[in-house]
């Protein structure tokens, strides 16, 4: 008996197999249906963006930072904890040097997440990957990460989305609503305004400890600063623990401190630096091949 040969339409394909324009077609579906994920991903994290940048911004009035000072470092810095750790560090009498210095170190993971976007970013020009190094947030990469893997290559749109409306107009728009509001009380500790800095900076402290690394970091950190603080004075205890603890953090095995992180914290971002082909606005990402089964003649 000879083999029945496969079914085949009048333009020589097998039944059901897509043309190019139906896998074009198949894959710019899939690209538009990754983004209005990232964009609903990324307007939920916007509502913690609104209220952490309103308090930030009454914070910074609370230190004594005029409301265009506020808004100036959040669109210059741009970076959340690091804004009210300045803040507080401000507050406290520490000099500017150290002020810098400190700022650097809670930023300092930021160096493992641009370099785990480098790969998938190389097609980008300077100017442009100068301006998402600038927006780049712990949102942002984590959102973007998560958006590149699901479309398979790089969607420069897809990072905007995820930059910009997760964290860059909310952070920016509250900052200058909560500086505003914050000028208008002309006694902030009669409203208990004046706990809010500690209390956030204690909620973003426990925010950042994804794995043991940031745990050993965190509470070595806080140990030595209290004890600093009450011999030497406040603004040295600041130092000591900032310094002391990520470097005790450091010392914590970094497979066992990457295993332990989820998506989106420095120790899980080398998982991610998986290169991906440049994405344009506009473009369309190649549809997946699917292997023939192994039973097709």
């Amino acid at each position: 008996m000879t083999e029945r040969p496969p079914d085949l339409t009048p333009s020589g394909r097998r039944n059901g197999e897509a043309t190019d324009g139906e896998a074009t077609d198949g894959a710019t579906a899939s690209l538009e249906a990754s983004r209005r994920r990232l964009l609903i991903e990324a307007l939920g994290i916007a509502v913690s963006a609104v209220g952490f940048g309103f308090v930030y911004g009454l914070s910074a009035r609370e230190a004594g930072f005029s409301p265009i000072e506020a808004v100036v470092m959040s669109l210059i810095v741009f970076a959340g904890a690091a804004q009210f750790a300045a803040v507080g560090y401000v507050a406290s009498g520490l000099a500017w040097p150290g002020v810098v210095l400190l700022t650097f170190l809670l930023n300092a993971r930021h160096l493992l997440y641009s370099a785990a976007l480098a790969p998938w970013l190389r097609d980008v020009p300077f100017w442009r990957r100068a301006v998402i190094a600038h927006l780049l947030t712990d949102e942002a990469f984590a959102l973007s990460i998560g958006h590149f893997r699901r479309v398979g290559r790089t969607d420069e749109r897809g990072y905007w989305i995820a930059a910009i409306a997760s964290t860059f107009i909310p952070w920016n728009l509250a900052t200058l609503a909560g500086a505003l509001l914050g000028a208008q009380i002309p006694d902030p500790a009669r409203f208990g305004i004046d706990i809010i800095f500690p209390a956030a900076m204690i909620g973003l402290a426990v925010g950042l400890v994804t794995g043991r690394r940031e745990l050993v970091a965190g509470i070595v950190g806080a140990g030595v600063g209290v004890v600093v603080a009450l011999l030497a004075g406040p603004s040295i205890g600041i130092v000591a623990g900032g310094v002391v603890g990520p470097a005790v953090g450091l010392l914590v095995p970094e497979v066992t401190a990457r295993e332990s992180a989820p998506l989106g914290t420095p120790a899980s971002a080398e998982r991610y630096s998986m290169p991906g082909t440049h994405l344009r606005s506009g473009d369309v990402p190649p549809a997946a091949s699917t292997p023939p089964d192994e039973g097709a003649p």
